[in-house]
């Protein structure tokens, strides 16, 4: 590993000298990672779960050697439509997390706090404003995003498009889930739709967007299943191992690929013993870089996070004959989208089919509507009987996660997860 810390901290200095020189670097070192994961498996965990890294490390890698094979989105962008003009859809939140994954995210987040971003806006937003603005990460053609639940999409698209001529396609997601609202999402999809067929100069094939959501339907209850399983069976994963299948579950989401693999993962986990120790369902973000919840909840066999509700952020089945209302429906009915109620809802609905020891919410620093509505989720969750602990910090910029506070409040919490579980077998 000390080949690949030595390339980082390389491309980390490189890029902060001659930023508009490093992009090559940078991506070489995607492609390394991608023929490593390939070819040199990782040691402790899954192998399914090797496979979703080497998958989203592959179609990362692919995407951004082809500019043209892409257009940016934010995670909620509807990726199933612009699959059926033969492109794909990179977040900038996914970027900003692979960028980070050189350690250039404090640099990034001061250059675009120096420009001029206001030091309030999330810290992936201005993670990929500023590989953005020094010229380190180049622009395609085209984005698209959606007012859901973050209030920095479209200020941030906004922002790309003066500075650097990126036009953008902006989709106003209704807060009220009723018929009407669900009209004028679909009216806006078909629109977005026409501006790609101008864009690509490829005809849209209404057949092609049926069929994907035909198999997002198969993929989202086989994840349920997946869920269900890993919460009998130990499955050996990492913290990046559930933001890889976020990551996968919003970009890759209606793909066969991404079926089969789901699909291979719950054959794998079958042949695991039966888990035995604590199981955490985790609401939020993902910190895939903080040391003590990976000292706790990477390949551990006391503590396994069971499920994620960003993994499955909606569980609307689609109507593949009416696809742009379906996938309205799905855009509106996401968790995310209108009253907190609705999050808190979904989140206890899936405690109750997959029947957590704990609950853990991240609440990520910038985020407000995480942090503000953390304590509705927790009284929800007490009523359930199940012990929830609010963690305090940033997805992705470590100035603002003190890792000495979570290790303390998480340690407690797992203690007495351990305490309550001891106390049930003297009961037994």
């Amino acid at each position: 590993m000390w080949i690949a810390d030595k390339y980082i901290d390389y491309v980390k200095k490189q890029t902060i000298q001659d930023p508009e020189e490093s992009w090559k670097k940078i991506l070489m070192g995607f492609k390394a990672n991608k023929l490593r994961m390939n070819l040199i498996p990782r040691k402790g965990i899954s192998k399914g779960y090797q496979k979703l890294e080497a998958m989203m490390m592959s179609f990362v890698a692919d995407s951004l050697a082809r500019p043209d094979s892409y257009i940016w989105g934010n995670i909620f962008a509807p990726c199933e439509l612009v699959r059926c003009f033969q492109m794909g859809t990179l977040s900038i939140e996914c970027l900003a997390c692979y960028l980070g994954g050189y350690h250039l995210e404090d640099h990034f987040i001061d250059y675009a706090q120096n420009a001029g971003i206001a030091p309030t806006l999330c810290s992936y937003h201005k993670t990929f404003v500023g590989a953005i603005e020094s010229g380190a990460v180049p622009v395609p053609r085209y984005a698209v995003t959606t007012s859901l639940s973050c209030d920095g999409n479209l200020n941030t698209f906004r922002y790309l498009e003066k500075k650097k001529g990126v036009p953008f396609f902006f989709l106003d997601v209704p807060y009220q889930d009723d018929a009407a609202s669900v009209d004028y999402l679909a009216q806006q999809l078909k629109e977005f739709a026409a501006r790609l067929e101008a864009l690509t100069g490829r005809p849209f094939r209404e057949e092609a967007l049926k069929e994907s959501l035909r198999i997002e339907n198969e993929t989202r209850r086989e994840l349920l299943r997946f869920f269900e399983l890993q919460s009998r069976h130990y499955y050996p994963g990492e913290l990046i191992s559930h933001m890889y299948m976020m990551m996968g579950m919003h970009l890759l989401i209606g793909t066969r690929e991404f079926l089969d693999l789901l699909r291979y993962m719950m054959e794998e986990i079958r042949t695991y013993p039966r888990f035995e120790g604590k199981r955490i369902l985790w609401v939020h973000l993902i910190p895939f870089y903080q040391e003590s919840l990976k000292q706790y909840l990477n390949a551990n066999e006391q503590y396994q996070i069971i499920a994620s509700d960003i993994i499955l952020d909606s569980m609307e089945e689609l109507d593949a004959a009416r696809p742009f209302h379906a996938l309205a429906g799905k855009i509106i009915r996401n968790m995310y989208n209108g009253s907190y109620e609705n999050r808190a809802a979904a989140v206890e609905k899936l405690a109750e089919r997959l029947h957590p020891d704990g609950v853990i919410q991240f609440c990520h620093w910038g985020c407000k509507q995480s942090s503000g509505s953390s304590v509705l989720l927790k009284e929800k969750i007490r009523e359930k009987g199940i012990p929830m602990l609010i963690l305090d910090g940033d997805g992705i910029d470590k100035r603002n996660s003190h890792d000495g506070q979570i290790k303390t409040r998480l340690e407690a919490f797992l203690e007495m997860l351990d305490a309550e579980g001891r106390e049930r077998k003297k009961i037994c």
